[in-house]
């Protein structure tokens, strides 16, 4: 089966949201074998929100809605739902009924506007809200079910569990997905791309597995993807493609599907019983936050310094003066300093440093050039990177790769 999610609200097309719902729901529809072909996002207009609904409801199997179920003016999925199937809406006392009973349970008032809650399409069947005022709407039209739930996560979550999933399931010609997700640092998405072009045109071939390819500020994900009779069956199609990428592209791939960069660069160090240091400039500090979202971090996290400033390199993790009077701060030879310094200052067994030139201006080099330092019992290494993008995404490039000199140093001395 495939199915149109449609996500409702305006605010989701200025730029300044991302659209969780709309992740939420394709994971878990795909869980249960059911193929997201198409996913709109309609803005609050009455007129708009009616197309978007009819046609999704003409070229897919069952449609998904979510927002747009609320008490005010600008909410009109439900009045939209109701033009997009040629229904009247009626009032439903029982839902009434139910919402006077949520507001009187918590002491307040009820507005006049929550009686539009109270209205759903001819024909239409409310999805209980346990957690909210706006029940959701179950219809069919046409032979294809078509589901209206609140824009609210945690209210379209519940619901979506409880009704949606379980309605769809018993529809599903039974196909199941099994999905599989690389993690691949070091190269950029071209240059990775040209290194698995074969085993991309293999999966070409009728019945063979899909593989789509994401790029992120340094990182590319590599997405693998196919469907049987149960998971297992899937997984066993998937297995041979993920084989073959895994030996192509070596150490390049760090980890899958739910792994960090950052937990797996924790989990390494754990294994090696080895502490770190780490001393930033322009990532300040995203490259220790980075860390201590990982649970036991403490366990690997020694300590970190945020040296912006010249000064505070060579006060806080000891950088002689000479080496950024001769080299300049954004140089490999102060890499080297601030991951020894690092290192010596805290008493771990590793030290790692970052400084670069984030922009929009620059200081000493290119907007972009990075130089990353590390530092161990037996010496020390910098490397230097190239980043492109605005400052965020140059300070983030910059937290991954400090990350990923880390796991390669690991992988090279500590096998």
């Amino acid at each position: 089966m495939k199915a149109e999610v449609i996500t409702v609200g305006s605010e989701l097309l200025l730029g300044t949201y991302a659209n969780t719902n709309l992740m939420k729901i394709c994971r878990e529809l795909e869980a249960i074998g059911v193929e997201v072909a198409y996913a709109t996002t309609v803005a609050d207009d009455g007129t708009g929100i009616a197309g978007t609904i009819a046609t999704a409801a003409q070229r897919t199997g069952a449609v998904i809605i979510t927002g747009g179920l609320g008490p005010t003016h600008d909410d009109m999925t439900r009045e939209a739902l109701a033009t997009a199937t040629g229904r009247k809406l009626h009032h439903r006392p029982e839902i009434e009924q139910d919402l006077r009973r949520f507001f009187d349970k918590r002491g307040r008032h009820m507005g006049e506007l929550n009686l539009r809650q109270a209205y759903l399409p001819e024909g239409a069947s409310a999805i209980p809200n346990p957690v909210g005022t706006a029940p959701g709407v179950s219809l069919e039209h046409n032979g294809v079910p078509v589901f209206a739930l609140p824009g609210v996560p945690v209210e379209m979550e519940t619901m979506l569990h409880d009704h949606v999933l379980p309605a769809l399931a018993g529809r599903s010609d039974g196909t199941v997905f099994g999905t599989r997700v690389l993690k691949a640092v070091g190269r950029g998405e071209s240059e990775l791309a040209e290194m698995i072009v074969p085993i991309i045109d293999s999966c070409r071939e009728p019945g063979g597995p899909s593989v789509t390819i994401l790029a992120s500020r340094g990182e590319v994900a590599i997405h693998l993807r196919a469907g049987d009779r149960d998971r297992r069956a899937a997984m066993g199609r998937i297995g041979p493609i993920e084989a073959r990428l895994r030996k192509t592209l070596g150490s390049l791939v760090y980890g899958e599907d739910d792994d960090t960069l950052q937990s797996v660069v924790a989990n390494m160090a754990k294994e090696r019983k080895l502490t770190l240091a780490v001393v930033e400039s322009f990532t300040g500090g995203a490259l220790a936050s980075r860390i201590v979202a990982v649970p036991g971090a403490s366990t690997v996290l020694k300590a970190g310094y945020v040296t912006y400033a010249i000064e505070a390199k060579v006060q806080e993790v000891e950088v002689p003066q000479e080496t950024l009077d001769r080299y300049g701060a954004v140089s490999e030879q102060t890499a080297r300093a601030m991951a020894e310094g690092a290192r010596r200052r805290s008493g771990a067994d590793i030290g790692l440093s970052t400084t670069g030139e984030a922009g929009p201006d620059s200081q000493e080099e290119p907007v972009g050039t990075m130089f990353i330092g590390l530092a161990w019992d037996k010496g020390s290494l910098a490397r230097k990177f190239v980043a492109a993008g605005n400052r965020e995404d140059i300070r983030e490039w910059g937290s991954r790769s400090a990350l990923d000199t880390f796991r390669r140093w690991m992988l090279e001395a500590q096998g």
